[in-house]
């Protein structure tokens, strides 16, 4: 079973992706924003990351660029899940290194496809 590490600054947002992974079989582990996710990691290291962009404290692309600072996370997989749409913010997001960028409001199934070709593509290696 995958660990999915869901940063996440709505509440209504987290729990309802969190219930909706844990139901597909995922163990899921939540944070608020980018500096509490990246503190929770150090003690639960996950398979994967599903991050939000805009957050307070830390936002999802400086805790991308946090990562790749850390030995033990820069290896793990994020997915971009983010209300900013714009072409430019995605283009921005995965040339910093995300795997994948899914615009809210998505239907979570298009979350989870990613998210399951995300870690097929990682057990390859």
């Amino acid at each position: 079973m995958a660990t999915i590490f869901l940063i996440e600054d709505d509440s209504t947002i987290r729990e309802n992706t969190t219930e909706f992974l844990e139901m597909e079989g995922y163990k899921v582990k939540t944070a608020t924003n980018g500096k509490e996710g990246l503190e929770k990691m150090s003690v639960y290291k996950p398979d994967l990351i599903v991050c939000d962009i805009r957050m307070p404290e830390m936002d999802g692309l400086e805790l991308l660029e946090k990562l790749g600072l850390h030995t033990e996370l820069k290896t793990v997989p994020l997915i971009f899940f983010s209300a900013k749409s714009e072409k430019k913010d995605i283009s921005i997001g995965l040339k910093q290194g995300a795997f994948d960028y899914i615009v809210k409001p998505s239907d979570l199934d298009d979350l989870l496809a990613s998210i399951k070709r995300c870690l097929l593509q990682r057990k390859q290696l």
